[in-house]
């Protein structure tokens, strides 16, 4: 591309600003016998924003001494404008002092030309800072395409494991006679508790991607105790009280915040608010608020369902009993919370209900 401007100046676009109306057409001549076509002339410095925006140009020639605004207001004007893909900019001018020189570099000045102006002077300075601002634009152009393509492939990973958890979810669930529409009606129950208290967007995404994974754990438990169709023996129970610490260690080792936040809920979504709980007997606040968010959603989805071994129970039952258990099995300010989400609850039941699947 920058090969296209050498042999095809007419591409480039030039905004050339100098109160002299003299000096803007010597200047215009000058371009134009070298090849320039897109060309902006503005006599009035007060106009020079104006022409930026509209005709977004490649390279700026700026005389300095002119009435309204001279050239080092317009050098601070433009650089105020936080433009990541400003052009150049020129000085025009017959100044040679150092000073001088150091205050336009200073405002934001790339080059100096001399007045009066040498025809092979111009055309080099113009061309050589036009190919440095296109190969600038070529730069951004692919950071931005880069960073288009990150963002793509970090989606597409993020999207990737968030299946293999849904996944991995699922797998414990159907080693337990279930149909998986569990895991996907209790990790919404749990999203709906976090937000009604105040979890952001992101966090309340994250327990509902997160949550599935709770019983993971399942799938160290054997067959005999997980599948028995009676009731467990006080031993049989002690194996499946083991599933919270397996499913911890399964997910152990992993940074991401989503498989943090998984951990934490395998292992305490069966701790109780009065400590009676397993499998480290944690009380009240020092049961991690995730846990205890699904637990109070796992119960309340279980009981309502049908299960091989139980009918599910009525709806106000199964309330009834999360309210009474309030200060003893859940928290009381997320026993609240749920109450009040209820027919959002509701909702999900009979959209995700076994029945109509």
């Amino acid at each position: 591309m920058a090969g296209d401007w050498r042999f095809d100046p007419g591409r480039a676009r030039i905004l050339i600003v100098d109160d002299e109306p003299t000096n803007l057409k010597l200047l215009a001549r000058m371009l134009s016998s070298t090849g320039y076509r897109n060309l902006t002339l503005v006599q009035d410095s007060r106009k020079v924003l104006a022409e930026y925006r509209k005709q977004r140009p490649d390279l700026i020639l700026l005389d300095l001494n002119m009435p309204y605004c001279d050239g080092f207001a317009v050098l601070r004007q433009l650089r105020e404008l936080n433009d990541p893909l400003q052009p150049p900019v020129v000085i025009l001018t017959a100044q040679t002092g150092r000073d001088f020189k150091l205050r336009s570099l200073t405002e934001g000045a790339r080059d100096f030309l001399s007045k009066p102006f040498d025809l092979p002077e111009l055309q080099a300075r113009v061309s050589n800072l036009l190919d440095a601002h296109l190969a600038h634009l070529m730069m951004h152009d692919q950071k931005t395409v880069l960073e288009g393509l990150v963002q793509q492939r970090t989606r597409e990973l993020r999207d990737t494991r968030l299946q293999i958890v849904r996944r991995l979810g699922r797998a414990a669930e159907y080693r337990d006679n279930e149909t998986g529409l569990h895991i996907a009606r209790m990790s919404r129950f749990s999203e709906l508790i976090a937000r009604r208290i105040g979890w952001p967007d992101g966090q309340a995404e994250l327990i509902l991607e997160a949550s599935p994974m709770h019983d993971i754990g399942k799938i160290g438990i054997p067959d005999q105790v997980l599948l028995k169709p009676g009731k467990l023996t006080s031993d049989e129970f002690e194996v499946i009280k083991r599933h919270p610490v397996i499913g911890a260690e399964l997910l152990d080792g992993d940074s991401s915040e989503l498989l943090t936040m998984a951990r934490v809920i395998a292992l305490t979504h069966h701790e109780k608010w009065d400590g009676s709980g397993y499998p480290g007997g944690l009380h009240g606040e020092d049961i991690p608020l995730s846990g205890r968010i699904v637990a109070l959603a796992d119960v309340f989805d279980a009981l309502t369902s049908a299960r091989p071994y139980k009918q599910p129970w009525p709806t106000e039952k199964a309330v009834a009993h999360i309210v009474d258990n309030a200060g003893r099995h859940f928290d009381p300010e997320l026993v609240a919370c749920f109450r009040d989400v209820l027919p959002e609850v509701l909702e999900i039941m009979e959209t995700l209900s076994e029945a109509e699947v």
